[in-house]
């Protein structure tokens, strides 16, 4: 496995001569460097104008490593032979190491360049570029790594700290500069000029050279296994200039690094450059930027391989789909203007952009039914890219990296309609496709007010979000928020929103349920995928006057969650749930012909033996439920038992005047709208095991003991029409006036 190192460009703000009399102090030896232990010239030449000098050190190294590996390799010191080229005339200095200490087992090959800048003469810019090639080490390679890598980046960092310690020091000599070379006539070059060398940095381990390492593998071809074992004879001074090879505009200062990206290891500024550079060299098309690189190799923990990977992936993903032009191409309809309850507001205590959606109060199933899945990922996606747009500005404003932002998300409001199937289904793509191409954008999630519902939405869209995203959710249930710890600590007092006591007016839309006028018809919705998700996750059934449809669910564990979604398309239906110990007879259909009805398509199936005795064979563990025609219902039950649940729906007979005994006057109307006492449901239904629901409430840390999944009052009074619920058996279940499928 090789390990590569790249440096990013460090610039000092001084001429190159006076950097190149700061090295001079360093050796034979250098007391800032307690492992570097002594270093011997091996070969030296200079040339006939005194311009051009090479030399070459042997040098010792005392490597900090446990004392048993020292025993093991059998040495004290670990040697290297460095190379250095001087060249006065263009102001450059070359230098080119590599291990002479087991490097039949371990092969380590350094080049460093220091140079004049390209844009100040009177500033000198230093790169370093490494390999490490662990071949074998008596069974240690992975520890011989690990230590490499270690003491490699702790000397990067400090080399530049050395140099500037020696600059100062000159200084208070009252060196503050140095003549440039200029020629001279043989007879007065002098007989030998001063010659230059660099001290290693802190090698790694018995294998420890000035060669470098990084943390992700790299293909074997780039071996430099030939090139260290060559002998060691005079290098050209140009031999090493593709170092420095490109436009300064292609390369990373360090300056530029820690202003606008942040404070990177040695290491990690390594990856950064060198994936930089390989999109430079292998993408068509235009090239993400720097801090947009970074986010793809920190979701992979530097890691470039993997980075690489899911980066290429997500530029061809904005190509196809064009969305590095979103923010000029993408017009907002205004249904999503009305309705979408989500808005940029100023930014948090760290300067990062803050996104405030009042999800508690957006109409979810209204808006994916009025724009279909795509329009809602594309203005999803266009949010994403204004906040990367933001970020780019804050980091202006503040004068510090700001590579993300900021999310309150105010769940007042949320109950089981907000679990309609469909709309969970379009949330957990948008969660897909955003954590794929949006990585480490997501600074802090701050969630507001969650009520007891939010553990089942927990559950659904947990497992498609990233553990690192995870790790930055803060959860606040009731009014905890507007305590110690709450949200003063992330945002000013002075722009908290008026919804949430604040005195900031927010101009984020209030929502709403959004008209069914707006609704897509059938016919704009066949080519949706909206459309598919219907026929392939809802059911159909319809009920008669004496034939319900029963539907049966197996609980092993008690505690289980039964949830069901279910539109009432036509007539009037009561909602029952039994409990069974006992397994019913196989399921048997109704004769359809004793009402009348001929279609091979309709679904009607029967459970409850009519044999059965209710409270003996079979009991209610739901007060039944009346749903009238058009209406929507979501509910969730928690189990107490294991055994045999049968979720049932039956007509409803129209309950007569209490005075006269005969039916009412619209009732009659009701029925004579019901052809042949039919009527129709689409429902949806699913289990979350006990474990999986105590594993969401315990996440979910900060709403404290989830006994029971009733919603919490809702504030968004006009999307529910009624609300039923029984503490008894722990259900809920919510109405909404509006159905889906009318």
């Amino acid at each position: 496995m090789v390990q590569k190192y790249q440096s990013p460009v460090r610039v000092y703000k001084h001429p190159f001569e006076l950097v190149m009399a700061a090295y001079e102090r360093r050796f034979p030896t250098c007391h800032l460097i307690p492992m570097f232990v002594a270093s011997d010239v091996v070969e030296e030449e200079t040339s006939e104008d005194g311009s051009v000098n090479r030399i070459e050190r042997r040098c010792a190294l005392d490597v900090d490593a446990p004392r048993l590996l020292k025993r093991i390799a059998g040495v004290d010191y670990v040697y290297f032979i460095q190379k250095n080229t001087l060249n006065r005339q263009e102001r450059t200095l070359h230098i080119e190491s590599h291990n002479e200490t087991f490097s039949n087992r371990v092969i380590i090959h350094e080049t460093c360049c220091y140079s004049v800048h390209p844009e100040n003469e009177d500033w000198t810019c230093f790169e370093q570029t490494a390999s490490l090639d662990i071949k074998s080490f008596f069974g240690f390679e992975s520890t011989v790594e690990k230590i490499a890598m270690k003491q490699y980046a702790s000397s990067i960092k400090k080399g530049k700290e050395i140099i500037e310690f020696y600059l100062k020091e000159l200084e208070d000599e009252g060196i503050t500069q140095v003549p440039r070379w200029s020629p001279l006539s043989p007879s007065t070059a002098p007989p030998r000029p001063t010659t230059l060398s660099v001290s290693p940095p802190v090698l790694p381990l018995h294998t420890c050279t000035p060669a470098a390492s990084a943390p992700q593998p790299a293909d074997a071809k780039d071996t430099p296994s030939q090139e260290a074992k060559q002998d060691c004879t005079a290098l050209q001074a140009d031999s090493l200039t593709d170092i420095l090879a490109g436009t300064p505009e292609d390369k990373l200062d360090a300056d530029y690094i820690k202003r606008y990206l942040g404070d990177l290891t040695p290491l990690q500024e390594s990856c950064l450059i060198r994936l930089r550079k390989w999109l430079q060299e292998t993408h068509k098309g235009k090239i993400p930027k720097d801090e947009h690189i970074l986010r793809f190799l920190r979701a992979r923990d530097f890691n470039m391989d993997k980075a690489r990977e899911i980066l290429c992936q997500s530029l061809t993903w904005r190509k196809q789909h064009q969305v590095d032009y979103l923010l000029e191409t993408w017009n907002s309809p205004q249904v999503l203007q009305d309705f979408y309850t989500g808005g940029w507001h100023h930014h948090d205590r760290d300067g990062r952009p803050l996104y405030i959606l009042r999800l508690g109060q957006m109409d979810t199933k209204g808006l994916v039914r009025a724009l279909g899945e795509e329009s809602l990922l594309r203005h999803v996606l266009s949010i994403n890219e204004e906040g990367l747009r933001r970020c780019e500005e804050n980091t202006k404003v503040f004068g510090r990296p700001i590579s993300c932002w900021t999310c309150l998300v105010d769940l007042e409001g949320l109950n089981m309609r907000h679990l309609w199937r469909p709309g969970v289904k379009a949330l957990l793509r948008i969660i897909e496709v955003v954590e794929a191409n949006y990585p480490e954008t997501l600074g802090r999630l701050l969630i507001l007010r969650a009520p007891r519902v939010f553990p089942v939405l927990w559950t659904l869209v947990s497992p498609f979000i990233d553990e690192n995203t995870r790790k930055k959710f803060l959860i606040y249930a009731g009014n905890d928020y507007q305590g110690p710890g709450g949200l003063v600590d992330y945002i000013d007092k002075e722009i908290i929103p008026d919804f949430l006591g604040g005195e900031c007016m927010c101009e984020v839309p209030e929502g709403g349920l959004v008209p069914k006028s707006m609704y897509r018809t059938a016919e704009e919705l066949d080519n949706e995928d909206v459309r598919l998700w219907t026929e392939t996750i809802y059911q159909s059934a319809s009920i008669f006057k004496g034939a319900p449809h029963e539907i049966l669910i197996e609980i092993i564990d008690a505690a289980s969650v039964i949830t069901w979604d279910f539109d009432v398309c036509k007539g009037d239906v009561v909602f029952n749930i039994y409990h069974s110990k006992r397994a019913p007879q196989p399921p048997r259909k109704d004769p359809l012909g004793a009402h009348g009805i001929t279609s091979p398509g309709v679904n009607n199936v029967q459970l409850i033996d009519k044999s059965w005795t209710l409270g003996q064979d079979y009991s209610m563990v739901e007060s039944p439920l009346t749903c009238k025609e058009g209406e929507s219902v979501q509910g969730s039950h928690i189990t107490r038992w294991p055994g045999f649940y049968i979720l049932q729906w039956k007509f409803h007979n129209m309950p007569a005047c209490s005075a006269t005994n005969l039916p009412r006057v619209d009732d009659v109307l009701a029925t004579l709208q019901v052809s042949s006492h039919k009527c129709k449901v689409m429902y949806y239904t699913e289990v979350l095991g006990s474990e999986d629901f105590r594993t969401a409430c315990c996440d979910v840390q900060s709403l404290g003991s989830m006994t029971s999944l009733e919603s919490s009052h809702s504030g968004f009074s006009q999307l529910s029409a009624a609300t039923t619920s029984s503490n008894h058996s722990q259900s809920s279940s919510m109405i909404s006036s509006q159905s889906p499928w009318t």
